[in-house]
């Protein structure tokens, strides 16, 4: 892999033993997939923040770490609300670590917003034809294919290096000619809400890490299509997809070869199949709610009580800058919860099932939490927990 002289250098330790270690690991990794030489980045988003995640191990790695990012970095979700943790039943062993862990990062410069979505925070961090090191899978699945950046699906410590570093390995997604779609996906009834996430949670199974694009009867909203990539990216591991005439269009030249059709009766089996109505918490918020879902979720909620615990996972930014919303949806008894999801929090594991309206925490409940995954729509979990259902 060819590199210039100042990357040259930091290979040596000219610069200091972190930027030698960050540079390493981008050099094997570019060595491994066949990069030519690295590409600056115009954003890093870093995995790896849940202590419940990286453990000691990962914890005494970050924080032996010296430098500063040179690109603008943001955090995943950590495994607790970074001020309400106590409610969510977290120990304070766990808070401590989990904030030193969050300490370390901020040491090196990164944003301690911890989100999975943060092109709904910060617009400058990725626009169309950005080369990124973005590392959770359903923002990279966004960036790819919403906003029309290009990045990898980055682990925790490479997009550590591709932080402090600015740059990354020039493979995969970075090439045009690997944005080119595999599967053409007819979906022959129109989708609301949740069904883009049923049709993700189909859909990725099927095409595992192609490129599909979509023929839609319906236009997707931009949380839909955030449900929809996020389910993909958990159920197979799709990085990037195409929707006619919504997203940004795929680079010009072949036509995918394989086809595949999802019909209202596919999508309702998925509803049938993973009922949550005897779930003991519902959740809401993977990928994490935008204010316009809270919205929704509070007009569901006015005047109501619930009656099992509910629980609604937003970004901190957008939690404060809607307190009426937030206010709205605690007065039922619910809690708003920032910082953290269902997926990567430890507080999940007291309970038995949790009914979710994401297709992304169907997939990953069972695994890392260690309990049952039930599916529905958001009005569906938010009649479960109001006792209605």
């Amino acid at each position: 892999m060819y590199l210039s002289r100042e990357e040259e250098e930091i290979c040596r330790g000219d610069h200091g033993p972190t930027l030698q270690k960050m540079m390493n690991i981008l050099v094997a990794l570019g060595e491994i997939y066949g990069a030519e030489r690295l590409v600056p980045v115009r954003s890093a988003q870093i995995a790896g923040v849940s202590f419940k995640n990286i453990g000691d191990a990962g914890l005494q790695w970050i924080s032996d770490l010296n430098g500063r990012v040179r690109v603008p970095s943001i955090l995943n979700p950590s495994g607790m609300d970074l001020c309400r943790w106590k409610e969510m039943g977290i120990t304070e062993e766990f808070a401590y670590k989990q904030q030193a862990t969050i300490d370390a990062y901020r040491k090196l410069g990164i944003t301690p917003d911890c989100t999975c979505t943060p092109y709904q925070l910060y617009d400058s961090l990725a626009s169309r034809g950005d080369h990124l090191a973005w590392s959770e899978s359903s923002a990279v699945s966004y960036a790819n294919s919403v906003i029309g950046a290009m990045t990898n699906r980055e682990g925790g410590p490479s997009a550590l290096a591709a932080a402090l570093i600015g740059k990354t390995p020039k493979y995969g997604y970075h090439l045009d000619e690997n944005r080119m779609p595999t599967h053409l996906v007819e979906i022959k009834d129109e989708l609301a809400g949740a069904d883009y996430g049923a049709v993700g949670f189909l859909v990725g199974r099927i095409v595992k890490d192609g490129v599909p694009i979509f023929h839609l009867r319906s236009r997707p909203k931009s949380d839909e299509l955030k449900a929809l990539g996020a389910s993909m990216a958990a159920s197979g591991s799709v990085a990037l997809y195409y929707v006619e005439n919504v997203t940004p269009p795929a680079p010009p030249g072949a036509e995918p070869e394989e086809k595949i059709t999802i019909d209202r009766s596919d999508v309702d089996d998925v509803y049938k199949n993973y009922s949550g109505r005897d779930a003991d918490i519902i959740a809401l918020g993977c990928p994490h709610c935008s204010m316009q879902e809270l919205e929704q979720i509070a007009k569901l909620l006015e005047g109501e009580t619930v009656k099992k615990e509910l629980w609604v996972c937003t970004a901190r930014k957008i939690a404060e800058s809607c307190p009426e919303l937030v206010a709205k949806i605690e007065a039922s008894g619910a809690r708003v919860f920032c910082d953290t999801c269902m997926v990567v929090s430890p507080a999940c594991e007291r309970y038995k099932k949790m009914m979710v309206n994401s297709g992304k925490a169907l997939i990953y409940i069972p695994g890392l939490c260690g309990i049952q995954a039930g599916f529905g729509t958001l009005k569906e979990c938010i009649d479960v927990a109001l006792g209605r259902l």
